[in-house]
């Protein structure tokens, strides 16, 4: 009777273990924002001039940062960084879309975007909006982004939220990636999300 009893509490506690193990979360190094009520969707137009919505990419990990390409510091490390987590995907890298999305309208056209975000690699797509587009996508996703004037008349900077936004393959928002975390952890997490 006492082995019985030793017998099914091992296996209880073996069901307990097995049951927790697949109700935890996965352990992400980045910011998890599982289910998160923004950052649901955009509609831009890609660096090819086709218009584009989150839709357009089911299936595939979207990662999603914003910058400009005169950007001095922020926004070409981004650029490198995630060109690194490409290679370090390797053939797992054809499953996800970065998408660099531009806070310059003003200066960052069709043809800038088309010959800057390739250049860091040939997968990425660069997208714009007029000045309304970008001000309704920045709301969306809690956006911070402001002209600075610069020191000789029509000189400007932008100053911006420096980090990205990671969507899952079914389009839902799952990770916020801080600028300068190297491409490791993010990596990392988007081979989590990829299994």
């Amino acid at each position: 009777m006492k082995k019985l009893s030793s017998l099914l509490a091992l296996a209880m506690l073996l069901l307990t273990l097995g049951c927790s193990e697949k109700a935890a979360a996965p352990a992400f190094k980045n910011t998890d924002l599982t289910g998160l009520g923004y950052a649901q969707d955009f509609a831009l137009t890609d660096h090819n001039g086709k218009a584009r919505t989150l839709a357009d990419f089911k299936g595939k990990l979207v990662v999603m940062f914003f910058g400009y390409t005169q950007c001095p510091d922020v926004c070409p490390t981004t650029m490198v960084e995630m060109a690194n987590v490409m290679k370090e995907l390797g053939p797992d890298a054809d499953r996800v879309q970065v998408l660099f999305v531009t806070v310059d309208p003003e200066r960052d056209t069709q043809a800038l975007l088309a010959q800057y975000v390739p250049a860091f690699d040939p997968r990425f797509l660069g997208l714009y909006g007029d000045a309304q587009a970008t001000a309704k996508v920045a709301k969306e996703f809690k956006l911070f982004y402001a002209k600075v004037e610069g020191k000789t008349p029509g000189s400007y900077t932008m100053d911006h939220t420096a980090g990205s936004y990671v969507f899952d393959r079914d389009g839902k928002i799952r990770l916020f990636v801080r600028h300068g975390m190297g491409p490791a952890p993010i990596t990392h997490d988007l081979k989590l999300l990829l299994k």
